[in-house]
């Protein structure tokens, strides 16, 4: 037999190689922030949303419908065969991270909108009088605990399925950890509570939004730490996927923005205004945001440049 070993078929010669575009990462990121901000909601409606109608809780719902809106335009982009879509709702294949992922976004949407109808923009009740009635209905103890719970739910299994995606995909090293699901529901947490530290109007609670975001920052720096110890100290495969963020070409825009600019700089930030050292600034929570970003761009990019290396143990014949 012999075994011809070729060096074309790469991204470099055949672009139509390189699988995912822009549109992936894109997806990737808001549905991770959306995920973020419906733990977030979760926790904020069993505690009774303090500060009642200026409570941020009442404001991410629907900020979240809007982003999910632009994650799903990003993911219908990306798709080869857009016509067919529909065919992911006429089954369930509960070994494929696609397909759950594809039903968790069909109930995360009536999950948000009824989180969003607790408290109605004023201009939807006037325009809507039905709606007032609904909104009482929700605030009940009982549909306010349930509704806490989709939330709960819902947000962890979007957070996590956004990074399961890839690590299903053995087939690229860099993807090829457990670690990937909890990294993306942390960074769409961390996400979630600097926007919330953003946009919050009462300023009790954006100091709270920025605590969390800390605690977020700090958990994904830790897994930012062992996703690359073990792929560094891992097989020949994971080595070179390592090398790619340890001195190869993603190495400057992984450890400038996304350590560096996108959780060590807003750690700093953010410690010394929670501590009443400086005054709260919004420059965090946008690193916080620009950074997550770059993240999902970092292991997008980066996991279709790795590949497993055969090594000679295995490519020799006997």
């Amino acid at each position: 037999m012999t075994e011809i070993v070729s060096t074309r078929a790469n991204p470099l010669v055949d672009p139509s190689l390189h699988v995912w575009g822009p549109e992936i990462p894109i997806y990737l990121f808001l549905g991770g922030w959306v995920a973020g901000m419906m733990v977030l909601s979760g926790l904020f409606l069993r505690r009774g949303r303090p500060g009642g109608r200026r409570s941020v809780c009442c404001r991410l719902p629907l900020y979240g419908l809007t982003l999910l809106t632009g994650g799903m335009l990003a993911l219908f982009l990306d798709l080869e065969h857009k016509l067919y879509v529909w065919r992911l709702y006429v089954t369930w294949q509960p070994l494929s991270p696609m397909s759950w992922g594809a039903w968790i976004l069909v109930l995360v949407y009536p999950a948000l909108l009824a989180t969003a109808l607790v408290d109605p923009p004023g201009m939807l009740v006037t325009r809507v009088p039905a709606v007032a009635a609904v909104s009482t209905w929700l605030a009940r103890p009982g549909p306010m605990r349930f509704l806490a719970w989709t939330n709960l739910t819902l947000g962890m299994a979007l957070g996590f399925y956004t990074g399961i995606l890839l690590s299903a995909l053995g087939a690229r090293p860099l993807w090829s950890s457990a670690l990937l699901g909890p990294l993306f529901l942390a960074s769409g947490l961390s996400a979630a509570a600097a926007f919330a530290h953003l946009v919050a109007p009462d300023r009790e609670e954006s100091r709270t939004m920025a605590r969390a975001d800390n605690a977020f920052l700090t958990i994904e720096l830790g897994l930012i730490a062992l996703l690359v110890i073990g792929l560094a100290t891992a097989g020949e495969s994971q080595r070179a996927a390592a090398a790619l963020v340890l001195g190869g070409p993603y190495t400057a825009v992984f450890w400038v923005l996304v350590v560096g600019l996108g959780i060590a700089v807003p750690l700093l930030i953010q410690g010394l205004a929670v501590s009443h050292r400086i005054a709260h600034t919004p420059l965090a929570p946008v690193l916080v945001l620009l950074g997550g970003l770059a993240l999902r761009f970092v292991i997008v990019s980066a996991g279709q440049a790795s590949h497993w290396v055969r090594t000679s143990s295995l490519a020799g014949g006997g």
